[in-house]
């Protein structure tokens, strides 16, 4: 029977694992102290992890394997070829995993202030600053089981900040995208776009980048995004948006034609005059397509009609909004998809809900002295 591992919090892995009739989640901790964990689970039930250790400003990046749903894990496997050219500072930045054809792991991540290649540099930043010229890079295991030289593609876009994405399907195609911005854009948050890369060869080779949504919405400078590649092929695309400075809201981008073309819409406002470093993420369920994201400090999620770009009822995990960040969704044993997040401070905030024609929300916060429970009913309503 399929186990479903997701990211849990910053420090540990949750595994959801059988325990009698009842599904249980057991947190894993990452080898030598690793941080910002992203997990895949593929077809043939293999799990797949990168990590990143060292300093925060001058990381590694690191892939682990299990394929027994957790018991045990492979050896840390570096990603980065040059060592020190990841980032961690700010849990938004961090390495970014997706498996493709025949099991193939890709992963990208936000370059470091030493990191190499270069990227083209921002007229806005000082010349000399480390910090300008920042890459995103990629790399790929290949057939010997080792990852290749570290690559960095942005080649016409700087500026970047908050953390770009990386995705995969079944047909070869791999998915690189951040925000950023080009000669000729606007100063400032207001000129940034969403830019894609795109590679039809299993990440052999990456067309240059492009932005491909039209819209002037700019895009929140220290927020990550999230790309994701459903069964079909379909390739999706969340990120916050930074227009007139307070702005800041949600927006779903959506192609059907392997990238080519996309249709985007808004799909939650926030006005706040500040960077509220946030992410986003996918999850096709057996109930359908799900999303999930942040706002005005809660965590939200809906369910997405890929063919209209509709959504039902944006419905808020259950409780009071207080800090909530990083939401992360998953589907357990029972084929019930599972939404985690982090709570200001310590514990866990953990919430389920089935899919179907119903939701069913559990929502369990933990603290020191006490565990809450709430359970809600709704039904999905298409708007």
């Amino acid at each position: 029977m399929k186990r479903v591992v997701l990211a849990l919090l910053i420090l540990s892995c949750a595994v959801v694992v059988p325990a009698g009739d009842a599904p249980a989640v057991k947190l894993l901790r990452l080898p030598d102290g690793g941080v910002q964990p992203q997990v895949v689970v593929d077809k043939a039930g293999i799990v797949h992890a990168v990590f990143l250790k060292g300093d925060p400003r001058s990381a590694d990046v690191f892939y682990i394997r299990s394929s027994d749903y957790g018991k045990s894990f492979s050896e840390p496997l570096r990603v980065n070829s040059q060592p020190g050219s990841a980032v961690a500072a700010g849990a938004i930045r961090g390495a970014q995993l997706a498996v493709g054809r025949g099991g193939r792991v890709h992963v990208a991540w936000n370059g470091s202030s030493t990191a190499q290649p270069r990227g083209p540099l921002s007229p806005e930043m000082p010349q000399d600053s480390p910090h300008n010229g920042v890459p995103m890079l990629y790399s790929r295991l290949n057939d010997k089981g080792m990852f290749g030289p570290q690559r960095n593609l942005t080649r016409k876009t700087f500026g970047l900040d908050g953390g770009g994405s990386v995705a995969a399907d079944a047909e070869g195609n791999v998915y690189v995208a951040w925000h950023g911005q080009a000669e000729g854009a606007s100063e400032g948050e207001g000129g940034r776009r969403v830019w894609l890369a795109r590679s039809s060869d299993d990440g052999g080779t990456f067309a240059e980048e492009r932005a491909i949504f039209d819209q002037p919405t700019g895009a929140c400078g220290c927020c990550g995004m999230r790309l994701f590649t459903d069964s079909r092929g379909n390739l999706l695309a969340l990120y916050r948006s930074a227009r007139e400075v307070i702005h800041r809201d949600v927006y779903l981008l959506a192609s059907t034609d392997r990238g080519e073309t996309f249709r985007g819409k808004m799909l939650h406002p926030w006005e706040i005059g500040a960077c509220p470093m946030s992410s986003m993420f996918f999850l096709e369920a057996r109930g359908g397509l799900l999303a999930a994201w942040e706002t005005a400090e809660q965590v939200f999620f809906s369910s997405i009609d890929l063919d209209s770009l509709r959504t039902s009822e944006i419905i808020p995990a259950p409780g009071e909004a207080g800090r909530r960040k990083y939401p992360v969704l998953a589907q357990n044993i029972k084929g019930r998809p599972c939404l985690s997040g982090q709570p200001a401070m310590a514990g866990v905030s953990r919430e389920t809900f089935t899919g179907g024609s119903s939701l069913e929300t559990e929502h369990q916060r933990a603290s020191r002295a006490k565990l809450v429970t709430v359970k809600t009913r709704r039904s999905w309503k298409w708007k």
